[in-house]
């Protein structure tokens, strides 16, 4: 397939305005519009410091508790919204806690002991692959 010049392609999108709109300032958005996937599932073994700072998993917590050296799950979703559901099913089939969820960009981080956090994040990439028929990817670990 050829590459379209910039005014073929403005002479397509507008049509019948091209000609008004020649030699005009335009500006393009570029607007996502996703698919439905997962497209990051990672496991960070028990972790250091520096990761939870850098990550601000260590702000919030309760007076005591430290989780710092937990594992981390790291998983990200489109549509967005779907992280709500991918929260729903990790807190319920691990020991794990939300570390970090944003349904306006489809992140989620999990923590917990390694092997819940790594039952979790399966059970999240299987869940989203075999019941809401979602492509996925591997789950990860480092």
């Amino acid at each position: 397939m050829a590459r379209m010049t910039k005014e073929e392609l403005l002479e397509k999108l507008f049509h019948d305005d091209f000609e008004h709109l020649k030699g005009r300032k335009l500006r393009l958005t570029r607007v996502r519009v996703p698919g439905k996937e997962v497209c990051l599932a990672h496991v960070i073994m028990p972790s250091e410091s520096c990761i939870y700072q850098n990550l601000a998993l260590h702000i919030g917590v309760h007076e005591g508790e430290d989780h710092r050296g937990e594992a981390i799950g790291m998983l990200r979703f489109t549509p967005w919204e779907s992280v709500v559901v991918a929260a729903d099913v990790a807190v319920k089939s691990a020991d794990v806690q939300i570390g970090f969820m944003d349904r306006f960009c489809g992140s989620l981080i999990l923590t917990g002991g390694l092997m819940e956090v790594q039952t979790a994040v399966k059970e999240v990439v299987r869940f989203f692959d075999e019941v809401l028929g979602f492509p996925v990817c591997e789950v990860h670990k480092s």
